[in-house]
Order: C-alpha cells, then sequence, then structure tokens
C-alpha cells in the first residue's frame, strides 16, 4: 500500500484532475500535476504543477522520480508516455488497459468479444467502404470518428448514403464506425472501481439526460428495475476485467425501448456522470481513484440518498455569472465550480447536485434551480 505522505502523479489538468487532487490531498497525500496548460484546473490545485508536453522528457523524468505511483485524467494520453513512466513506477491504470477504449472500433470488438451486445456498427476506415458498410446499416445511423471524439464532437447523424459519404469528407477521411441509431429507451452509466488484485466495487447505476451531445443530468438511483440495474453492473465488471483494469472508471450503457442493454462507451476514468458521488454517497469516486491507485481497501460506496446532478456549461454565463443566489437558496443543493478562466459553449464549468428524499421530486426541484440560474 502507499500511504499518505507520498507523492502521487497526476496526468492531465482539467477538472477531474483537480477532484482527484483535492481527494488526494484531504487523505494526506501531495499531487504533482503534469499539463501543458498553465492555468490548469488541477495545476491550482496541486503541491505541484509541471508545465510541461506529456511527452516532455525532462518532466516524465520528475514524475518517475518524485511519484509513488501516477494516474490519468483522460484516456488520451499517448501510450509511450504510460510505457515509459512505468519502467520506473506503477502506472495504474496502464496503457495496455487503455488501448480499447483510446479507439472506438478496437472498443467495440473488444467489448463484443466479451459476449456483451453493441449497436450494430460498421467500420469504415476509407472512402470507398462507405457504400457497403450504409447498405449494412441503412438510415438512420449515425458516423463517429474511431479516435479523440467526446461530448458529442466527431459525431454526425447520417439519413442517406449522400450524407454518410459527406460525413466521412467533413470528419477528414479518418478511419470512423458506422453506427445504426437505435430506438433509445434511456442511457445509463456504472462508474465502478477496481484494485490491484482485482477487486472490483460498483456505485449505484445513473441515469443520464445529454443535450447536444453533451450529459446534462444524471439522476441517481436510475429510474430501472434491479435486475436491470445488476446486469448492468455485472457487464461493467466484465469489461474491467477484460482489461485487467486499475483503478477508477465508467461504463455507459443504452437501454432500447425493447428492452435491450447495450454497451455505448468505456470511459477509463472518473466519470462525468459520476460526480453525485462527491455529495450523495459516503465515499466519492475521486477518493476510491486514491485507494485504487495506492492499493488501499475500497470506501464504502453506498448512497446516502436520491440525488440529481446537473452540469454547468459556460453557454449559462453569457455577459455575467449565473445568479447563485437562486442555488444557494435551497438547501439540498450543493455547487461545485472547476476554477476555469473563461467560459465558453459546450465548456464544462462546474455542476450542482441537489440531494433529497422523494426522486421525482428532487428531479424537479433540480430543473427548477437550473431554470433559475
Amino acid at each position: 500500500m502507499i500511504l499518505p505522505g507520498a507523492t502521487l502523479g497526476m496526468l492531465g489538468g482539467g477538472q477531474l484532475g483537480r477532484m482527484f487532487t483535492v481527494a488526494a490531498r484531504t487523505l494526506g497525500y501531495r499531487v504533482l500535476v503534469l499539463d501543458p496548460d498553465t492555468g490548469s484546473p488541477a495545476g491550482h490545485m496541486a503541491d505541484e504543477h509541471l508545465h510541461a508536453a506529456y511527452g516532455d522528457a525532462w518532466a516524465l523524468k520528475q514524475m518517475a522520480a518524485r511519484c509513488a505511483a501516477i494516474t490519468t485524467e483522460f484516456e488520451n494520453i499517448p501510450a509511450q508516455t504510460l510505457e515509459n513512466l512505468a519502467r520506473s513506477v506503477p502506472v495504474r491504470p496502464a496503457a495496455s488497459s487503455l488501448l480499447n477504449s483510446q479507439d472506438r472500433i478496437r472498443e467495440k470488438t473488444f467489448i463484443q468479444s466479451l459476449g456483451l451486445a453493441t449497436a450494430p456498427f460498421e467500420v469504415v476506415r476509407e472512402a470507398q467502404e462507405m457504400d457497403g458498410a450504409f447498405e449494412a446499416m441503412g438510415a438512420p445511423a449515425i458516423l463517429k470518428r474511431a479516435a479523440l471524439g467526446y461530448d458529442g464532437k466527431g459525431q454526425i447523424p447520417v439519413d442517406s448514403l449522400a450524407a454518410a459519404r459527406q460525413a466521412f469528407a467533413d470528419l477528414g477521411g479518418v478511419p470512423c464506425v458506422l453506427e445504426r441509431r437505435v430506438d433509445l429507451a434511456m442511457e445509463v452509466s456504472v462508474v465502478l472501481a477496481r484494485g490491484v488484485e482485482g477487486d472490483t466495487l460498483c456505485y449505484p447505476v445513473a441515469e443520464n439526460i445529454h443535450r447536444g451531445g453533451i450529459l446534462h443530468m444524471s439522476i441517481v438511483p436510475a429510474r430501472i428495475p434491479g435486475d436491470r440495474a445488476e446486469a448492468a453492473r455485472q457487464a461493467a465488471v466484465r469489461i474491467a476485467d477484460g482489461l485487467d483494469y486499475c483503478g477508477l472508471m465508467a461504463v455507459e450503457f443504452f437501454i432500447t425501448t425493447a428492452g435491450e442493454l447495450l454497451v455505448n462507451e468505456i470511459a477509463p476514468r472518473p466519470h462525468n456522470s459520476g460526480h453525485f458521488t462527491l455529495d450523495a454517497c459516503v465515499t466519492s469516486q475521486f477518493e476510491q481513484q486514491v485507494r485504487a491507485v495506492c492499493g488501499l481497501p475500497f470506501g464504502d460506496a453506498r448512497l446516502l440518498s436520491p440525488v440529481v446532478m446537473v452540469n454547468l456549461l459556460g453557454d449559462l454565463w453569457g455577459d455575467a455569472d449565473p445568479h447563485w443566489s437562486t442555488l444557494f437558496a435551497h438547501p439540498g443543493a450543493k455547487l461545485h465550480l472547476y476554477g476555469k478562466a473563461e467560459a465558453r459553449p459546450g465548456r464544462k464549468m462546474g455542476h450542482f447536485c441537489v440531494l433529497g428524499e422523494d426522486l421525482e421530486q428532487t428531479i424537479a426541484e433540480a430543473e427548477a434551480i437550473f431554470g433559475a440560474l
């Protein structure tokens, strides 16, 4: 076990790294953040912030020499960086565990290899493959970049072969997956931790509502039958085991109108839909990440009350700050801002959680607060 007083390394300086840093420092660890952005949210909270690229040789030497273990904030850290560090210090999760989640083609193929279902898809690596792929998928469909897509970016809905061809060109002619649009009843996610010895622990299933491809609201517990929630948890654990994962991760699912449970994406890191754990669980997902990385026993993931988490995007700011007084007037509402200097449309600036005894009433209260902001 790596105990308090040690220094932990964080690759990535955004809000997920910031909340990890707060959790780690609260437990008594020092945190060294590597991120090229001099104004990074995590860097502001860390004991030290190395302003350097993820492949910078000097910075990686510093991380390897000074950290007892290193973790990541997002999945697209270069594999070479992780492999170089792993020669000197534990890196959790390992580069091999992140490989499948960095590319949708590998990710979906891996998920299916575990006997789990995804939405039907075809691989399109070159323009001449589009006709056959579209004939197999039909319309409506959605074309997604294989790499570097998140929060709805790198995805284009298509309803004809001509539209699919144009979408492939608009995405830069890079490898893509053409995915059949399913009749969606609900989107849910499972956040879980997996330890050094393969022990796992799942949080309650979250029900997720998106707007414009970006998560707007997470409702916990999800309004699904108990057996469906258990099936999602079991599928998430199977994926974590298949990756030989160590750390904190999330798995997103589609539930179709026909009742199918389909795996959508793997997020090998803390997840936006897990932010409810900061206020409504005995142990937050970020403390759990610290525990997993350090080889400590897991904390209790029990839900203390129904909760609704709502994202705050830069669109909300306009020419002035949102009306925070309306939020603070609600005693069950908890505000979290990420310390970002500039509010831009679509940029995640913070979130708030509302805790309550009755789930439907809590949803209504969260929507009312958001509307007032």
